[in-house]
């Protein structure tokens, strides 16, 4: 795969990208993968990625560092974590409180992104054969299944943390399963994008402020333990389906497209805005907290809105918000990006 030359603008526009896809990717229910499906360098980010192998060790570990970093397509890669890195002590600490007080609100804005991506990678699929089609049904019905499913419980086991990585990382490469939602089922989001990254950015915090009393702080220490064993799983996981992806991409495209299709038709389920957290309670009706205090979310009941209320109106002027947004993103890489 030919590295296109870019732009100052392009590269400013990476940046911008990489914002979306980690604030997609804290969200539960949203797929970061869908922004770099819809944005055009979908492809590209998984080529890159598949490009971190012995090769690109054996440059690394013999000082060719300008070799590494052309055969990894550092420069993509660099954009786009910066902006993934960015996002997650900015637009998404803005997103955790707007999520908290207008949830409605913020899930019909989402619900209308994924249903307006839906739309426009459809309308550029044109291999609509019988077998595609029922990749397609098998990609929604996961989709479906994977919001049904109960939630686990808080485990901070390190070999269960490494395996949490390793799995939440599908929300970047596979568009439509939402790596956040996946830490949900298996009972560790708020431990691994919460507590675990707000010890991180208090830590940044202390060092700038030459302050190292967290050095001594048992809690504090194995929450970045935990941080780190998290990053590493999600690495190892990024690295191997990436190869998976590039693999599939190269001999079955079709049925690979078809199946992510499937996949983001079936998130809609997950970020429908009408439902009410189901909180798990003992036998006596008391809400069960986890070890750091915080309520265990047990799944979602969805329901029908009022259509009499204002509020209502609202949340669907938003999810035709999120429509037009993902028009803007797919027209922009029309452009940039032309066929």
């Amino acid at each position: 795969m030919q590295q296109p030359t870019r732009s100052l603008s392009d590269k400013f526009y990476l940046v911008l990208k990489g914002i979306a896809m980690g604030t997609a990717n804290k969200v539960p229910g949203v797929s970061g993968g869908v922004v770099a499906y819809v944005g055009g360098f979908y492809e590209e980010f998984i080529y890159s990625f598949q490009k971190l192998n012995l090769k690109a060790l054996k440059l690394l570990f013999t000082g060719r560092f300008k070799s590494f970093f052309d055969y990894v397509n550092g420069r993509f890669l660099v954009l786009i974590i910066l902006g993934e890195v960015l996002s997650y002590f900015t637009v998404s600490k803005g997103l955790d409180v707007l999520i908290k007080n207008y949830p409605i609100l913020v899930w019909a804005a989402f619900f209308g992104m994924i249903l307006g991506s839906v739309y426009y990678i459809s309308r550029e699929y044109d291999d609509w054969t019988r077998n595609n089609i029922m990749i397609l049904a098998i990609g929604t019905a996961i989709g479906i299944g994977t919001s049904l499913l109960d939630p686990a419980t808080d485990n901070a086991n390190l070999f269960f943390v490494f395996f949490c990585g390793m799995v939440s990382i599908s929300g970047m490469t596979l568009p439509g399963l939402s790596g956040s939602f996946i830490l949900i089922l298996l009972g560790n989001y708020v431990l691994l994008l919460v507590d675990s990254i707000n010890a991180f950015f208090d830590t940044m915090v202390a060092v700038i402020q030459w302050d190292f009393s967290w050095w001594n702080d048992p809690v504090h220490m194995e929450l970045m333990t935990i941080l780190g064993v998290f990053l590493l799983g999600s690495f190892v996981g990024l690295i191997s389906l990436s190869h998976l992806l590039g693999w599939t991409f190269k001999h079955y495209r079709n049925e690979t497209n078809a199946m992510i299709i499937g996949f983001i038709t079936g998130s809609l389920g997950v970020v429908w805005p009408w439902k009410k957290e189901i909180l798990s309670t003992d036998s006596t009706g008391n809400i069960l907290l986890d070890a750091k205090g915080n309520q265990i979310l047990e799944n979602y009941s969805r329901y029908w809105p009022d259509f009499t209320s204002g509020h209502t109106w609202l949340a669907i002027s938003l999810i035709f918000t999120g429509f037009i947004i993902v028009y803007l993103i797919d027209k922009y890489g029309q452009q940039a990006n032309p066929a």
